[in-house]
């Protein structure tokens, strides 16, 4: 996450944020994860988790058997992906100015992190810079369709926009906010970096007891993944 903006925001938002997504089988990356660890696959190289929140994405990754650095500007969600034992090493830092040397990582997750920074491009530019030569990105946004949602009357798909909305779901309250892009804009960042796309993917969430709620996104895609490869030179 970076801007002050975004930071200031999921900063107000930590504690309801590790609420949420600590909580069994309440939010959605439950439905999902065991498909995200099919996808990144096994592997045994460095791994940089960018936006890391509580920590989940670094555990999973930990699980795939990557040696993992977890980062985020926001210190509470650090201190908690630590207690968490969620990777190797931790750092507070914003996406688009990471204090690692270049081509540090066989591996950079930023896992529903690029709708919360205000300058994509910069941030995508900086995370191909610590990923070493034909080192592989992952990247996961709230898919358009899933965005079309929020939009308003007069707004456009093409348009960035900015988008807030509290939500309040079984106990827990959350208040989201960021941006919404066209998908467009999200491939023109990662081609102007020097990363080009190799898979992509549209999950369908798996149907968990308890989670009732999020039987639409077994219908629609809620997110899209995005495999992308540093190129050689």
């Amino acid at each position: 996450m970076e801007g002050s903006r975004d930071i200031d925001h999921w900063t107000s938002v930590a504690a309801q944020w590790i609420a949420w997504a600590r909580t069994p089988n309440h939010d959605a990356f439950w439905a999902y994860q065991d498909q995200l660890k099919a996808y990144v696959g096994t592997g045994t190289g460095a791994a940089l988790d960018v936006g890391c929140g509580e920590g989940r994405v670094s555990r999973a990754l930990t699980a795939c058997g990557y040696t993992v650095t977890a980062v985020d500007p926001v210190p509470e969600f650090v201190e908690a992906a630590r207690q968490a034992q969620s990777a190797r090493r931790y750092a507070v830092a914003p996406a688009g100015a990471l204090p690692f040397e270049d081509g540090g990582f066989d591996l950079v997750m930023a896992y529903n992190v690029l709708m919360d920074v205000d300058d994509v491009p910069g941030a995508v530019r900086e995370m191909k810079r610590v990923l070493r030569r034909n080192g592989t990105m992952f990247i996961s946004v709230v898919h358009p369709l899933a965005d079309l949602a929020l939009m308003e009357a007069q707004e456009r798909y093409f348009d960035r926009r900015r988008f807030s909305a509290k939500v309040e779901e079984r106990g827990l309250a959350m208040h989201f906010a960021g941006w919404a892009e066209p998908l467009e804009a999200y491939a023109r960042a990662l081609e102007s970096a020097g990363l080009a796309i190799v898979s992509l993917r549209e999950p369908s969430a798996a149907p968990l007891a308890g989670q009732d709620h999020l039987d639409r996104w077994t219908r629609l895609p809620l997110f899209l993944w995005i495999k992308a490869r540093n190129l050689p030179g």
